[in-house]
């Protein structure tokens, strides 16, 4: 039996078929989605399951077969948190630091940002360099001195010691992402504001940062974010109720025998929401903070 059957040699060879452009245009589309789906099943799926948790009775999460579906749904969670350990009180404290935090952050980085991108500064990209080294220094490395100085100068349980510390670490990406969208504005619109007699406060104030006000929602937010979710300064610099923020809160609901999940679920979801809120209201801008930071004119 021979190995291989002879080619047909009266039969003319014709390159393979290829696929047409609106296949592979339809096949790459349908991946995408398909990855998008994914990606975002990935993102929420815990956001969801904290929420049935959130809604379901002790003896349910304590069973053997886990449910997804909350039923009978109760509201007791959400009276422990809010009631019996008054967890307002966290959330206003949280509030208060993460807002002033954002405000000091935003003046004074967009400030120093607009000085680094649009004015004559000499070895600007140092100074650069130096705000990226502080933020790569590990911040564990600096809670005893900043322990020391919080007591010696009599910040401890105060605002005041968390937002200092909360700017320090959260100056040098604002500096970094707005001098990059600084960057970015064209040079024409300054010399066209000075030749109208602008100087550089009132170039700042009335040109730049007007045009540039995707990038500093999208800054803004970053660092809000940050000082919103930042627990272990906030352990070590408050002791009472009246200045611990939310995961200082969180954290102390458990204790020595029992981890109350239902409680720390309900908490969860009510510390999410304003900052999915916040997305979902500058959506827009935040989109353009991201995407028009990262073109060169």
């Amino acid at each position: 039996m021979p190995l291989s059957s002879p080619l047909p040699l009266d039969r003319p060879w014709t390159p393979p078929r290829r696929l047409s452009w609106r296949f592979r245009s339809g096949l790459a589309r349908t991946a995408l989605a398909i990855g998008a789906f994914l990606v975002v099943a990935w993102s929420v799926a815990p956001f969801l399951w904290q929420v049935s948790t959130a809604f379901q009775e002790d003896r349910l999460l304590t069973a053997a077969t886990p449910s997804l579906i909350p039923w009978p749904p109760t509201f007791e969670h959400f009276y422990n948190i809010f009631v019996e350990k008054q967890f307002q009180l966290y959330i206003v404290n949280s509030a208060i630091v993460a807002g002033l935090t954002t405000l000091f952050c935003l003046v004074i980085g967009g400030a120093a940002a607009f000085a680094l991108a649009r004015l004559r500064i000499f070895a600007r990209f140092g100074i650069l360099s130096l705000f990226l080294c502080v933020s790569m220094f590990p911040q564990i490395a600096i809670v005893a001195p900043l322990y020391i100085i919080a007591s010696v100068t009599e910040l401890m349980n105060t605002y005041t010691a968390l937002i200092i510390i909360y700017l320090a670490l959260g100056l040098p990406l604002t500096i970094w992402v707005l001098f990059g969208y600084f960057q970015a504005i064209p040079r024409e619109i300054d010399e066209a504001a000075i030749i109208d007699g602008a100087g550089p406060l009132r170039l700042m104030v009335s040109v730049i940062v007007p045009m540039s006000l995707p990038g500093f929602v999208t800054t803004g937010l970053l660092a809000f974010i940050a000082a919103w979710n930042e627990f272990m300064f906030a352990l070590a610099f408050t002791s009472g109720i009246d200045r611990q923020t939310i995961p200082v809160g969180i954290a102390n609901f458990t204790n020595l025998y029992y981890v109350p999940w239902g409680d720390l679920a309900a908490a969860s979801v009510v510390v999410t929401l304003p900052l999915v809120a916040l997305v979902l209201a500058f959506q827009r801008w935040i989109i353009q903070g991201l995407t028009q930071g990262a073109v060169k004119e």
